[in-house]
């Protein structure tokens, strides 16, 4: 039978959905009837699904994202079935969420398509999502409760349920358990269950023996699998109250399970829930540490305990000699197995002479923290045999203060001071904090806060911050970005901090001397920071051969593939601290996840082929999950989100950002030959036939900056031909990433199929279009489509025919792919997004192409100075018509430098 790949993912707005992407993560192969039954059950809404998931599909084999659903909705039905007025409330079902359970199935989860949308009140939903399909089906069913929950699957069933009861018995030493077996016989006038001894059905259903057969079938079917239940039933002695000693009641309580799968309801002392055992306790990092970084040693405290009590060598000896495995241990009842222990307290104590030889670094003390095998010398398999159960590693003081102050560091110790320009906002001025302490401690980390947060402001108040304090981490330090983001880097190093001493390492760069500016490094340089592109990193040897202090990846998902040439060279580079930059979520694709971590903390997720080994047992079925692994990087990783409470209230509503792009070798060419063009021109133009000439050139640059195509009209408009379309890519990847929406608008209605084509395939699906020649009925439709929850995930527009009359509230980035040039024009546009209605923080991105006249009208706009704001009001075109030649030729001119800076 043919097979699909399936995955569950979560959208922005908290819903569950299903995704069939090739590369979505947690997905895998269903055959196709299997796939059909869970498609049209999600198809019904999320709820639906996620029952089915539970029902139907229960025993099934299932990806790892839907059997994180599937467990989402069985604790939901085992939360319902252990409910016993269920006939009662069936019309306004309210089960309790699972308070305890919820916490931990919310760590556990694997990677998704919008994993970085997973909240407790995301799951929360879900459980109101999964009872409202619950009491929309029983409206509809003419049956019991337990009926309708037997038809969804077998296991379920809970009409008639008999119970298991064992308790203490404790004035009998010699048997101090005693179990009971009922049923629930009838409900009471105060709508509780009314329980009988079991042995009284065989007497009220004795002239009903289906009846009798029903309320049985729950215990016959755990008599399959439980030898403790099938020998109550071969002996009858389930119909009588038994006294048990303590090895008889171990063997029925660990069968319970079972027991319950089967239908059974089990009522146990609750003491057994916590699995009272004595454990071996490993505390790590009681003091500080020795020596800073990865690399620092902890220390390491090996103890054996009981409910945090600590056994002395005579109790423990006492415990190990009794064989009862079930025994009274400082009071209370525990869980014990002597040899287990013994074999898992021999593997501990032989870690504690390792590390006493060989020293316990921080990296393998939070491997093992957080349950995952530590390697090398001082490692231990927690899972293997199920030692895990019989071992809690916490840390000690020292360790869990550090890890603290990590989640949430005093922002009062890292001022950058009067050297950065700028006013940081609350938590800019915590990620600033987060990256001093990690400096202190010599550890590597990760700012993954979403776009538009400030990633770029904070790192360089973090560099402002260590060029006051030298002695901390000593520079020079090295900046590695995408070549298409020069110029970002350059204008807000300038405005935010003027003082830092800046060499840019690219061969656009003017004025720099490379083999000088090399030399200067080598001996010792002044300079605080060296910035340069992956293209150079990966071709400049003598990089490799400087110790920087820091060393900080932009867009750090440029180094993802491991195998890549870029990504072996930046992590051949020397450094004493590493930052990388990403706001593309890197904990739904470990793949990433791994290169990326590679580079900040070398050898804390282990070699490759370990971290997939690793990976594949964490999603195996029965496995822990990824709560070990999220637990691991959690202290290098801090990521913020637009969508938080906490963020939004300390964001503006429009955030405007420009986008600076290059020109390709082919775009500058065109221009250069349009400039000297027009300087021909211009000798013999007068009057209105010289602005006519001025304002058609000023469109061919329009053009040219946009792509090649546009201007030459061959209708090829191959992507690798122009730097803005390569810029889009590199925008909107991030932005499909997160499932948001887009709007992107050109003056140029010609430009709106090429566009969307080429959208098309960053994200993964088909958008719209709008431009003049859209017939005014099908605009309606088209803002229909793009509001529709699951819609279209972009639309391109038109200026004029887009710009005004539009409400797009749906899209929560406006992208201006050319300018008008007009303030005002632009804003209508922008507002087609940013106005009543919008929930959501609106980013604006304004293309700017380097070294063109884009450029330089995009900074008489912004300073408003070589021109009147009446002036421009009228649009920089007009006013580009009234300037001398001379004038008009600098404006217009290509600085070939700025503007090829992408093209490497």
């Amino acid at each position: 039978m043919p097979t699909r790949l399936l995955a569950l993912a979560l959208s922005p707005d908290g819903r569950f959905y299903l995704d069939r992407r090739a590369d979505a993560p947690g997905s895998g192969e269903l055959d196709a009837k299997r796939l059909g039954a869970i498609d049209d059950a999600f198809a019904a809404g999320a709820g639906f699904g996620l029952l089915h998931l539970a029902g139907p599909a229960l025993t099934s084999e299932l990806p790892t994202s839907l059997a994180f659903g599937r467990e989402l909705a069985r604790r939901y039905l085992t939360a319902l079935c252990r409910m016993d007025d269920l006939e009662v409330m069936r019309a306004d079902l309210r089960i309790p969420w699972d308070e305890a359970g919820l916490p931990v199935l919310l760590l556990a989860a694997p990677p998704m398509r919008g994993g970085e949308y997973l909240t407790l009140a995301v799951l929360e939903a879900a459980w109101s999502a999964i009872e409202a399909a619950v009491v929309r089906d029983l409206a509809l069913h003419a049956g019991s409760v337990a009926d309708y929950l037997h038809e969804r699957n077998p296991l379920w069933r809970v009409v008639g349920r008999v119970c298991f009861h064992l308790a203490e018995h404790r004035r009998d030493p010699a048997r101090p358990f005693a179990f009971m077996a009922t049923y629930a016989r009838e409900l009471g006038a105060d709508g509780r269950v009314r329980h009988a001894p079991l042995k009284a059905a065989l007497r009220e259903y004795a002239g009903d023996p289906q009846a009798l057969l029903r309320l049985l079938q729950p215990v016959h079917r755990a008599a399959e699998g439980s030898a403790v239940v099938r020998g109550l039933v071969d002996s009858r002695e389930l119909f009588e109250p038994r006294a048990w000693t303590s090895r008889e009641a171990h063997a029925f309580l660990q069968e319970v399970g079972l027991c319950e799968q089967a239908g059974v309801v089990v009522r146990v002392p609750d003491w057994w829930h916590s699995r009272p055992r004595p454990r071996i306790q490993i505390t790590i990092g009681a003091g500080k540490g020795r020596g800073l970084g990865p690399d620092a040693l902890l220390d390491f405290g090996l103890a054996v305990v009981i409910d945090g009590q600590e056994l002395s060598v005579r109790e423990l000896r006492e415990l190990l000699a009794r064989a009862d495995q079930l025994q009274l241990v400082k009071g209370r009842w525990a869980e014990v197995d002597a040899r287990k222990i013994e074999e898992v307290l021999a593997r501990w104590r032989a870690v504690e002479e390792a590390v006493a030889r060989e020293g316990l670094t921080y990296a393998q003390a939070l491997r093992l923290l957080h349950g995952l095998p530590a390697q090398g010398d001082v490692d231990v398999d927690l899972d293997e045999d199920d030692a895990r159960a019989w071992t809690q590693v916490t840390a000690g003081p020292w360790l869990e203060r550090l890890l603290a102050d990590l989640r949430q560091p005093d922002a009062a110790e890292a001022d950058p001071g009067p050297g950065l320009k700028a006013t940081l906002r609350g938590y800019q001025r915590e990620g600033v904090a987060w990256l001093w302490l990690l400096a202190r401690l010599g550890l590597g980390g990760c700012l993954a806060d979403d776009m538009g947060l400030g990633k770029t402001v904070q790192v360089l108040a973090f560099l402002v911050l260590l060029a006051r304090k030298r002695k901390a981490v000593p520079g020079p330090h090295l900046l590695v970005i995408p070549a298409s983001l020069l110029g970002n880097w350059q204008a807000e190093q300038r405005r935010f901090a003027p003082e830092l001493s800046l060499a840019v390492l690219h061969r656009s760069a003017r004025g720099v001397d490379l083999e000088a500016l090399e030399a200067e490094l080598r001996a010792g340089s002044s300079t605080d920071v060296v910035l340069t592109t992956y293209g150079t990193a990966a071709r400049t040897q003598w990089l490799r051969e400087i110790d920087w202090g820091l060393v900080v990846l932009d867009e750090a998902q440029a180094i993802k593939n491991p195998s890549t040439r870029a990504a072996k060279s930046i992590k051949a580079l020397s450094a004493r601290l590493r930052i990388a930059l990403t706001g593309t979520p890197v904990e739904n694709h470990l793949g990433d996840l791994w290169s990326i971590f590679d580079f900040l903390c070398p050898g804390l997720l282990g070699d490759r082929a370990t971290f997939g080994a690793l990976s594949k047992r964490l999603s195996a079925d029965g496995g822990p999950g990824f709560a070990p692994l999220r637990g691991l990087i959690a202290p290098y990783l801090l990521r913020r989100m637009k969508t938080d409470r906490r963020i939004i209230a300390d964001l503006p509503d429009k955030i405007e950002v420009p986008a600076y792009c290059g020109l390709t070798r082919l775009q500058a060419a065109l221009y250069g030959d349009a400039v000297e063009s027009l300087r021909a021109e211009l000798e013999e133009a007068e009057g209105i036939q010289r602005r006519g000439l001025i304002l058609s050139y000023l469109t061919r640059f329009k053009q040219i900056c946009n792509h090649p195509s546009q201007w030459l009209d061959d209708g090829v408009y191959r992507p690798q031909d122009s730097g803005k379309f390569a810029r889009l890519r590199e925008l909107c990847e991030p932005i499909a990433a997160r499932q948001e929406k887009a709007l992107i608008f050109t003056q140029f209605r010609a430009l709106t199929g090429p566009l969307a084509e080429f959208l098309a395939g960053v994200f993964g699906r088909p958008g719209l279009t709008l431009h003049g020649q859209t017939r005014v009925g099908r605009r309606g439709e088209l803002v229909d489509a793009f509001q529709a929850e699951g819609g279209p995930p972009f639309m391109v527009l038109s200026l004029k025919a887009g710009g005004t009359g539009l409400n797009l509230t749906a899209a929560s980035h406006v992208i201006h792919f050319d300018r008008w040039w007009n303030p005002a024009v632009e804003a209508q546009a922008t507002d087609r997004a940013f106005r009543i209605g919008q929930r959501r923080n609106v980013m604006v991105h304004k293309f700017v192409c380097r070294g063109t006249v884009e450029e330089k009208i995009d900074a008489m706009i912004g300073e408003k100075q070589s021109l009147s704001r009446e002036l421009l009001a009228r649009g920089a075109e007009s006013a580009l018509t009234e300037m001398e030649s001379d004038a008009l030729l600098r404006a217009v001119s290509l600085d070939i430098h700025s503007a090829l800076a992408e093209a490497s």
